[in-house]
């Protein structure tokens, strides 16, 4: 059984940083993509970054550039989410997906939430 567990996530002040995991169990993904999606409330669900599990590209979204950066630990099959500089508005639900072949699964997410 597949199952992809967040952590790292919490109350942080405006301008200080984070770091989410996302970790992967029950498969050893070696195709596709994986992804950090955020969902604040009353928004819809939108994605943050991706990178693809085999040749490890990464991306992240324009409008996070600069402060945000997704990686990977293979032999730990954990994917990250670096967050630096956070503002408000990076208030959300944080959660992590994978997708291989047909096959999808969902992280049940983390709360983000930046105030002072």
């Amino acid at each position: 059984q597949v199952q992809l567990v967040e952590s790292g996530g919490g109350l942080v002040q405006p301008g200080g940083s984070l770091r989410l995991s996302c970790a992967v169990s029950g498969r050893n993904f070696t195709g596709g993509a994986m992804a950090w999606y955020r969902q604040a409330p009353g928004k819809q669900r939108e994605l943050v970054a991706h990178l693809t599990i085999g040749a490890g590209t990464t991306h992240v979204v324009d409008s996070l550039k600069g402060r945000f950066a997704i990686s990977r630990d293979i032999a730990k099959n954990t994917m990250y989410l670096q967050m630096n500089s956070l503002k408000s508005e990076d208030t959300a639900v944080y959660l992590c997906f994978v997708r291989s072949g047909y096959d999808s699964y969902w992280g049940q997410g983390t709360q983000v939430t930046v105030s002072s």
